[in-house]
């Protein structure tokens, strides 16, 4: 080979590296590691292989960090060691964030698990017997949820005029089963299946715990209010890296894993 062409091929090649290069360092060059949270199961799962694969490729370090509970992941958001996170849906979002005065704000919506309710000693919501213990969420935004689910299964009626939104117990006025209500923290609702007839679970911590969509009593077809979204502080969903965040969850990518790995859920709109 001449030292002409030699030197040529050396600066093709150089020129593609340079081309790679500049293509893997096309993320934010003000933020290139990003840290996101999410609860155990599906949330989680959506961000590592539908969206962590996506932003890496974009030359972003991403840091993936699961919760339990419904608070922390908020509350590590706004307090700034996450950048995002991805466990709630919007009335929750807004509930949250003006009951603690936090500046949130959705970022794009995400892929739902639906609600369920779920039995260890019932084969059918006709097989409950007056006075059976039903355990569901004891957040209000959640709450308010699972009572609905029981309102379109025609287990009780709530009051006319309430904000579907805000169904609280007491706004019970039809409960023809005497069904016992057990409030407690939803990750620990599929703990609760052996102590009681039937178990609301929010879909999230449905998966983690092994249960089956199919094996639910019903599932709930979760309105806007109720489907996942991504939260950021806000004044962060105009940059770059925000966007590029935004973006993983309205690609062709994103869409083939939920093919994949996510049949059945509720997805976002355009998807």
């Amino acid at each position: 080979m001449s030292i002409i062409r030699r030197q040529l091929v050396l600066a093709v090649t150089a020129a593609a590296f340079g081309l790679a290069a500049a293509t893997v360092q096309a993320a934010d060059p003000a933020k290139t590691s990003l840290t996101l949270g999410a609860t155990a199961g599906y949330n989680y799962d959506v961000l590592k292989k539908a969206v962590a694969p996506q932003l890496e490729k974009q030359g972003y370090k991403v840091k993936l960090v699961e919760f339990n509970d419904y608070v922390q992941p908020n509350m590590a958001l706004a307090q700034g060691s996450l950048d995002a996170n991805l466990f709630q849906h919007i009335t929750y979002l807004n509930r949250f964030k003006t009951d603690q005065k936090l500046d949130l704000i959705d970022l794009v919506q995400s892929t739902t698990a639906p609600m369920g309710i779920y039995s260890e000693s019932r084969k059918s919501l006709a097989d409950l017997k007056d006075g059976d213990r039903v355990s569901l969420p004891n957040d209000p935004s959640n709450l308010a949820r699972a009572l609905q689910l029981l309102v379109q299964q025609n287990l009780v009626t709530v009051k006319p005029d309430v904000d579907a939104l805000r169904v609280s117990e007491r706004d019970v006025v039809g409960n023809p089963k005497n069904l016992k209500f057990q409030p407690i923290e939803a990750a620990q609702l599929p703990r609760t299946l052996g102590d009681v007839a039937i178990a609301i679970v929010p879909g999230n911590f449905a998966t983690a715990s092994g249960l089956k969509f199919t094996s639910a009593l019903a599932l709930e077809k979760p309105p806007v209010q109720y489907q996942q979204v991504v939260a950021v502080r806000k004044g962060d969903e105009t940059k770059p890296w925000a966007q590029d965040l935004a973006a993983a969850f309205k690609s062709p990518f994103f869409k083939q894993v939920l093919d994949q790995d996510f049949p059945g859920y509720t997805r976002p709109a355009g998807l």
